[in-house]
């Protein structure tokens, strides 16, 4: 059993405890988010994020976390990012937010990805920024339950790797300009990176 599995209620109630964090990261994601489109979650977990997006498409490794998913109107499928069980170009647009931080191989999954992802579709992702403050703020917790395994990316590590697997970025933002001890109501989201602790990108898939 993995440590999402065993503690998936924690994990879902961090949201509800946090929420200023998590209602900041959500304003985020939806500035790259499509109008238009099917979509799909990678690494969906309880569904906090694609319910609040109008995803109703996600896949995780997690039985427990999927069934909170389901519960959220998000139709579960159980997988793992590096084989994803879609067929070829069937998604319009992809999400992948913390969940690179944990995947056991990020090409495959990436590869994956531009796969189901149809050429000129649109991949999101989401990452807490290792150069930043707030990076630096969770490095000094990787003796966490939950933390213990992750690999944390800089903004400019994930340009890099998304430029590698053909995905060009055209929009990057970023929010959580402070200590999450410090957040006591929702952060703005700007354009860029460099200040913020949470970075979004939108790359297309130019396969």
């Amino acid at each position: 059993m993995n440590v999402f599995d065993k503690y998936y209620k924690e994990y879902d109630e961090w949201y509800t405890k946090n929420r200023n964090i998590y209602m900041s990261e959500i304003e985020c994601v939806k500035k790259a988010i499509p109008e238009t489109g099917k979509g799909v979650e990678i690494g969906v977990g309880t569904g906090r994020f694609a319910s609040k997006l109008n995803i109703r498409l996600g896949i995780d490794p997690s039985f427990q976390m999927l069934k909170i998913a389901a519960q959220r109107n998000v139709l579960p499928v159980r997988a793992l990012g590096e084989y994803i069980p879609f067929k070829s170009n069937s998604i319009d647009f992809a999400v992948v937010l913390f969940t690179l931080a944990f995947v056991k191989n990020i090409n495959k999954v990436f590869s994956e990805i531009n796969r189901i992802v149809k050429k000129g579709g649109y991949i999101i992702c989401g990452i807490i920024d290792k150069d930043s403050f707030l990076g630096e703020f969770y490095m000094q917790t990787l003796n966490s339950k939950f933390y213990s395994e992750c690999r944390f990316l800089s903004t400019l590590e994930l340009v890099d790797i998304c430029k590698n697997n053909n995905i060009l970025i055209t929009e990057i933002y970023q929010t959580l300009f402070k200590i999450p001890t410090l957040i006591t109501d929702k952060e703005p989201v700007k354009v860029g990176f460099g200040d913020g602790g949470y970075v979004v990108t939108k790359g297309i898939n130019v396969n």
